[in-house]
C-alpha cells in the first residue's frame, strides 16, 4: 500500500486574501493588505470560545453554583434566544449591504441598519449574552468571568481597533454613527 502525504503551509494573507475595493489611495493603487484590515487580535468566536473553554476547564475546581428552575429556564431563553438573534442579525446585515464579515477585509459599505441602529456591536453583544446563556445551561456559573474578560479583550483587540479602522475608512459618516449609537447595548 503506498500513502502519499502532501504539506502545505500557509501565511495569514492566505486564509485571508485581500478583496479589491471601490477606493484607492491618492495614486489610484490599491493600498497595502495591512491598510485594507483593522488587525483585530483575532477572531471574536475565537476569542469567546476560548473564554468559554477555559471556564469549562475550571468549573470542576471551583464550588458549585445553580440556578434555580424558577429564574433559569426563563434566564436561558433570554440570554440564548437573544445573543442569538443579534449575532444572526450581524449576518443578515453584512449580506444585505453586501459588505464582507471577516475582520481581516475591509469593509465596503457602513452597515447602519437593523440591530446597527441600538448597538455598533450586535454579533460581539450577542456572542457575549450566548455565552452567558450557555453557562446557565450547563449550571456552570463560573464560566462568565473568562467571558467577562473575553469582553474586554474584544473591547480593546477588536473593537477599538475597528473602531479606528472605521473612521479612516468611512470618515466623517463613520464619526457621525459612532455620535448617535451605543458601542454595546
Amino acid at each position: 500500500m503506498n500513502v502519499r502525504v502532501s504539506i502545505r503551509t500557509t501565511t495569514a494573507a492566505d486564509a485571508h486574501p485581500p478583496i479589491a475595493h471601490r477606493d484607492a489611495t491618492a495614486s489610484g493603487q490599491k493600498s497595502s493588505h495591512s491598510a485594507d484590515s483593522p488587525g483585530v487580535i483575532a477572531p471574536p468566536p475565537v476569542i469567546y470560545l476560548a473564554a468559554l473553554g477555559s471556564g469549562f476547564a475550571a468549573q470542576p475546581l471551583l464550588p458549585g453554583t445553580p440556578v434555580a428552575g424558577a429564574v433559569r429556564r426563563p434566564l436561558e431563553a433570554v440570554l440564548m434566544l437573544g445573543g442569538g438573534a443579534l449575532a444572526r442579525s450581524f449576518f443578515r446585515e453584512f449580506a444585505r449591504a453586501g459588505t464582507p464579515i471577516s475582520p481581516y477585509s475591509k469593509p465596503t459599505t457602513l452597515v447602519t441598519s437593523g440591530p446597527y441602529r441600538l448597538t455598533r456591536n450586535p454579533a460581539y453583544a450577542g456572542m457575549a449574552l450566548a455565552c452567558a446563556g450557555i453557562a446557565v445551561v450547563a449550571g456552570a456559573l463560573w464560566v462568565p468571568a473568562p467571558v467577562a474578560a473575553a469582553v474586554a479583550i474584544i473591547e480593546r483587540g477588536v473593537i477599538a481597533r475597528e473602531e479606528r479602522f472605521l473612521e479612516r475608512v468611512f470618515a466623517e459618516e463613520y464619526r457621525r454613527y459612532e455620535r448617535h449609537v451605543r458601542r454595546w447595548l
